[in-house]
């Protein structure tokens, strides 16, 4: 039992910590999924849901913090009781936020470890109850742990990071992540990205008397009747499938990839800031050998009044909304590409000059 109560601290404690740091790196990134989940407990349970999607942010924020302090404060045996009562509120809350996203399957992504771990609804449900387990055990031995730190030092500790975690979060927000985990990583080859990275191997489910057989090869035997066909090599599946880029249904996706490409990226035009949009013109347009395109969700009435207000005269394409928060996490976001390479990506507030493009072609 002491080994069982001594690993249950140490691991919880850490993986709290980890969890809270990615999400710290890319406060925006979780934002996003807090949204995806307002919106389902808005139209599943109770409008008023929908009231905290403003707050996405400051939530963002608040949560992930709250997670690195509770599992630094676990490890220090830091106000140990308050520490095992947060962590069993908290866990006992998102156990059934998961079970509810995996039952019903309604967000694929529970944004756990941000963008670094990707989990599916179940394994985020999995993850959830062996959580509940060991953090049960902190609770039923929370008076028989011992501190690491007197009260006083642990206070320093514990709120000294919890400013300086709040500060890095509030640095990534008007930056971009520090830790690019995504599919449009600075370096990464996106057509590639968009391909299988090696053959593809389906097995055929078939069954036959109420009992179910996988073959490699489709069988010839009529007995057995199709179920599906299934992929037994996931891992080698394009890490990018759902980019595309249209204008007046023509697809331009494979154009984006030919030569230089400055994308200036622009999602909802409500949340759009200007501050910086005449310095952006300014690039866009003296920019050589650098084709300049716009990427919007935006619908096209929309996005022409916002082009006029900023005068805009840079050609324009849309693309999903979802892509686009993908991709960078700002509005406006500048995004360049070198035959479909990202080679540079930039916050609004850090707007590049000609020469730093120019020096990264």
């Amino acid at each position: 039992m002491k080994v069982l109560k001594e690993f249950s601290r140490y691991f919880v404690g850490a993986l709290f910590i980890f969890s809270g740091l990615i999400k710290v790196n890319d406060p925006v990134g979780t934002a996003i999924k807090l949204e995806e989940y307002f919106e389902v407990f808005a139209y599943d349970f109770a409008p008023f849901f929908e009231y905290f999607i403003p707050a996405s942010l400051f939530l963002s924020v608040s949560l992930s913090v709250l997670e690195v302090a509770l599992g630094l404060a676990l490890l220090l045996g830091f106000k140990i009781k308050e520490t095992s009562w947060a962590l069993l509120t908290m866990i006992i809350f998102f156990t059934f936020l998961t079970f509810y996203s995996a039952y019903f399957n309604k967000v694929t992504d529970c944004g756990c470890f941000g963008d670094a771990i990707k989990l599916t609804p179940w394994e985020s449900f999995t993850k959830d109850v062996i959580l509940c387990f060991l953090i049960g055990v902190i609770f039923i031995n929370k008076d028989n742990y011992t501190t690491l730190l007197d009260s006083k030092k642990g206070s320093i500790v514990v709120y000294g990071a919890t400013v300086l975690l709040v500060i890095t979060a509030i640095v990534a927000i008007r930056n971009l992540p520090f830790i690019d985990f995504r599919s449009y990583a600075i370096g990464n080859n996106i057509p590639a990205l968009m391909e299988p990275s090696a053959d593809l191997i389906y097995e055929y489910v078939m069954t036959k008397d109420g009992i179910e057989f996988r073959f490699k090869e489709y069988p010839t035997d009529n007995n057995y009747e199709f179920k599906e066909m299934v992929i037994t090599n996931p891992e080698v599946q394009p890490k990018i499938t759902d980019l595309a880029v249209w204008k007046n249904d023509i697809e331009y996706t494979s154009e984006l990839f030919r030569g230089n490409k400055l994308l200036i990226i622009v999602k909802s035009i409500e949340k759009t800031n200007t501050d910086n949009s005449k310095a952006i013109k300014t690039i866009g347009e003296k920019l050589n050998n650098v084709t300049t395109w716009v990427l919007t969700s935006s619908s096209e009435n929309n996005y022409k009044k916002f082009s006029q207000a900023v005068q805009w005269n840079f050609p324009f394409f849309f693309t999903d909304a979802t892509v686009l928060k993908t991709i960078v996490r700002s509005s406006p976001g500048i995004v360049l590409l070198k035959d479909g390479v990202v080679t540079g990506k930039w916050h609004y507030i850090n707007t590049p000059t000609i020469k730093e493009i120019e020096s990264l072609l």
